[in-house]
């Protein structure tokens, strides 16, 4: 277990698990937005499934990476920041559209992104899959066009790759990660609560596809590209 800790000392807890000759990692990142349990809940039965399953696979698990806001139910972090504009790639910018999408004073000032950096250049991803909840949709930052398929053909949540139009991200981890570490991000944004969603629902419209995913060969495909580079 890796520790880092948000504005409020709350840890941020990383968990890594190695494989033996793979030296590149599938990274599941949920909590960006304190204010979206939905793909909380769904990392948390993802990885309740994958230890019963007992899954292999080279992976940094982030279930909560801004526990400020979550505790919360907040958006952004606790210096009002939100951390998925804040990542230091070449589109961050000062401006922003609304006060939920502040970018911070500046590229990567803040704790919790900090630490997944410092993951990131310990532990090089190979692959990102980022939960989120807004409109049930997979968008790719990054070449994963079978694992767009797959995931596509199983929940039959639309593909929208690279930044969704009309809602620009600068400096969100999508751009950084595509960017600066030239691999592919996939955000997976669950429907959100309603009254004919309920968190279980969401998990189970998702479960297939995830662990058919996990169980497949395209996430080890990609960290073996990435090593290649």
């Amino acid at each position: 277990m890796k520790k880092g800790f948000s504005v409020c000392n709350r840890p941020v807890e990383a968990t890594v698990t190695r494989q033996k000759g793979l030296d590149r990692f599938c990274y599941l990142i949920a909590g960006t937005h304190g204010d979206e349990p939905e793909g909380i809940y769904v990392l948390e039965q993802l990885m309740q499934q994958l230890n019963s399953k007992k899954i292999n696979q080279p992976m940094v698990v982030i279930p909560v990476l801004n526990p400020d806001g979550f505790a919360a139910k907040t958006r952004v972090n606790a210096n009002g920041v939100d951390l998925n504009r804040n990542l230091p790639a070449s589109n961050w910018s000062q401006q922003k559209r609304d006060d939920k999408y502040s970018p911070g004073s500046h590229p990567n000032s803040e704790p919790e992104n900090q630490f997944l950096v410092s993951l990131f250049d310990k532990y090089p991803p190979g692959f990102i899959l980022s939960f989120h909840s807004w409109i049930p949709m997979l968008n790719s930052n990054g070449q994963c066009e079978d694992i767009l398929q797959l995931l596509h053909k199983e929940s039959g949540y639309p593909i929208v790759r690279d930044e969704i139009e009309d809602h620009p991200t600068p400096g969100s981890l999508g751009s950084y990660a595509s960017e600066k570490l030239g691999i592919p991000v996939l955000t997976y944004e669950c429907p959100t609560l309603s009254e004919d969603k309920s968190l279980q629902s969401i998990w189970q419209e998702n479960e297939k596809g995830l662990i058919k995913l996990m169980q497949s060969d395209l996430i080890r495909k990609l960290l073996q590209k990435a090593a290649r580079k």
